[in-house]
C-alpha cells in the first residue's frame, strides 16, 4: 500500500465524500488483504470515479480536466497520431501558441516516456492533465473518427448513387464504381488507415450496413458505417484497383495496388472473401516510403533493445517474434534484417509474401504449388 494511495482515502475524508468509518474499514481492509486504497475504495462505492480521479489529481497537485463537454479544435488533434493516444490513453485538448505549451488529459500524467515522446511527436511543451479513462477512450473513439465520417457521408450527399443502388445490375454497377463519390470514399477510407498507422482495414458487410474497421495497435476498431446499398460498388472499386475480377463473387480472391494520400505512399495487399451478405474486403497496409523503421523507431529501449542486439549478432540460434495479427511481427524482422545487413554476410529469407524489399538481401518468395 502506498502513501499516495492511503492520503487519497484522506483526501476524500477530507473533503466529506468518506466517513470516518469508512475511512477506516477502507484502511484496514487494504492492509489485511494487501489491497489498493483506491480498489477497496471502488468496492465499497464509497467514491464515483470523477471524486476519487479529483482526489489523486489534488495530491498529486496536477490539474484535473473533464472532457464530457470539451469540444477538440480538428487543427489540435493531428499533433498526436491516434496510435499515440491510444497507447498512453491521452488525447489533447487546448493549444497554446504564445507559450508553446499543448495541454493533454492524460490517464497517467506522472508517465514521464509518454509526456517526453508526445514532445517529440507534437514539437509542442506539453501540459499534463489528469483525466478520467473512459471520456479519455470515449474522445479517442469520437474526435479521431470524426473528420472520416463527415468525408464520407459528404460523398454520399454528392451524388445520387445510393439510390441508383436500389436495384442495381452489373451495367450499372460498372458506370457507378467510376464516379467520383465511390472513389472519394475508397481515397478517404484509405487516407484514414495511413494518417492512423492502421495495418488492416476490414470492410464487412452485414445485414444492414457495411461497417468499416482498422487494426490499430493490433486492435479492430469500428470507425465507419456505410449504407448496405453502396457496398458492391466500393468493394468492386478496391477489386479493380488490386487487378482482381469484379465479376468473381463466389471465390476469394488476392491482388495489391499502391497508394499516395500526398503525403505517404503505401503498397496494399488485397483479399476479398464471400460471406452471406457480400464479399468482405481486407486491405493489408505496408509502408513502402521512409524505408523500414529502426529498432528505436519501433519503440524499443534501455535492456529490451540490448537483449534483442545481443540476441541478433550470435553466430547461431533462433528468435521468435510473436503476437496478435497488426502488432507489427513482420515489420520488426526487416528492422532486425536491415541491422544485420552488411557487405560482410549473406542473409537468404523465406517469406510468405515478400512485404519488403531490402537491397542486399537475398528474398525468397515461397510458392507452395512450384514446389518451393
Amino acid at each position: 500500500m502506498r502513501n499516495d494511495e492511503r492520503n487519497i482515502a484522506d483526501i476524500l475524508f477530507t473533503q466529506k465524500i468518506i466517513s470516518q468509518e469508512q475511512l477506516a474499514l477502507v484502511k484496514l481492509e487494504s492492509v489485511n488483504k494487501g489491497k489498493d486504497i483506491e480498489e477497496v475504495i471502488r468496492s465499497h462505492n464509497f467514491a464515483n470515479d470523477e471524486q476519487i480521479i479529483k482526489a489523486k489529481a489534488s495530491l498529486l497537485n496536477i490539474p484535473f480536466v473533464s472532457l464530457s463537454a470539451k469540444g477538440i479544435s480538428p487543427e489540435i488533434l493531428p499533433l498526436i497520431p491516434e496510435p499515440v493516444a491510444r497507447r498512453y490513453v491521452l488525447i489533447p485538448f487546448l493549444l497554446d501558441n504564445k507559450i508553446n505549451t499543448l495541454s493533454v488529459a492524460m490517464k497517467d500524467p506522472l508517465d514521464i516516456s509518454a509526456i517526453e515522446f508526445v514532445e517529440r511527436k507534437s514539437g509542442f511543451a506539453i501540459k499534463p492533465y489528469l483525466g478520467l479513462e473512459n471520456e479519455i477512450q470515449q474522445k479517442i473513439e469520437e474526435e479521431y473518427s470524426q473528420g472520416l465520417t463527415t468525408e464520407v457521408t459528404q460523398a454520399l450527399k454528392e451524388s445520387t448513387m445510393v439510390a441508383k443502388l436500389e436495384a442495381v445490375e452489373n451495367k450499372d454497377l460498372n458506370q457507378t464504381i467510376n464516379e467520383a463519390p465511390v472513389a472519394k470514399i475508397v481515397s478517404t477510407i484509405l487516407d484514414y488507415a495511413v494518417k492512423s498507422r492502421a495495418s488492416d482495414v476490414h470492410i464487412e458487410p452485414q445485414e444492414d450496413r457495411t461497417r468499416v474497421r482498422y487494426r490499430i495497435d493490433g486492435i479492430l476498431h469500428e470507425k465507419l458505417a456505410l449504407p448496405k446499398k453502396v457496398h458492391d460498388a466500393v468493394s468492386s472499386r478496391i477489386k479493380i484497383l488490386s487487378d482482381m475480377k469484379i465479376d468473381e463473387k463466389r471465390l476469394p480472391q488476392d491482388g495489391r495496388f499502391t497508394f499516395n494520400n500526398g503525403d505517404q505512399e503505401v503498397d496494399l495487399r488485397v483479399s476479398s472473401l464471400p460471406t452471406v451478405f457480400g464479399e468482405k474486403i481486407v486491405m493489408r497496409l505496408l509502408k513502402k516510403s521512409g524505408g523500414v523503421p529502426t529498432l528505436t523507431d519501433l519503440g524499443l529501449r534501455g535492456t529490451s533493445l540490448k537483449n534483442l542486439e545481443t540476441a541478433m549478432i550470435r553466430p547461431h540460434g533462433i528468435i521468435l517474434i510473436t503476437g496478435p495479427t497488426g502488432s507489427g511481427k513482420t515489420t520488426t524482422l526487416y528492422s532486425i534484417l536491415t541491422k544485420l545487413n552488411t557487405s560482410k554476410v549473406n542473409i537468404v529469407t523465406l517469406e510468405d509474401p515478400v512485404e519488403y524489399q531490402i537491397a542486399g538481401v537475398n528474398q525468397v518468395q515461397i510458392n507452395p504449388l512450384a514446389g518451393l
